[in-house]
């Protein structure tokens, strides 16, 4: 697996892995993180990835963090 780039935006750092010819796109926000692969063939450039890290595709990745800490906060709550 090789390391393309990692960035940090908005308390979300990202990182960028080259894999097994998929790309993957990681977002980590303190206790949850989400993973998404692309296949390279779908990519003709890696800087074409970057429109992945704004407009609707990103503020859907923080509302998907926002819940998923509200889920993991009632989730450990109940133990």
């Amino acid at each position: 697996m090789r390391v393309v780039r990692e960035i940090s935006k908005e308390g979300i750092r990202i990182s960028l892995f080259d894999w097994n010819n998929k790309y993957l796109l990681k977002f980590d926000s303190g206790m949850v993180e989400q993973t998404f692969k692309v296949p390279a063939m779908d990519v003709l450039d890696e800087k074409d990835l970057d429109q992945l890290l704004e407009g609707s595709f990103f503020d859907k990745v923080k509302e998907r963090f926002d819940e998923m800490r509200q889920s993991l906060h009632i989730a450990m709550e109940n133990i």
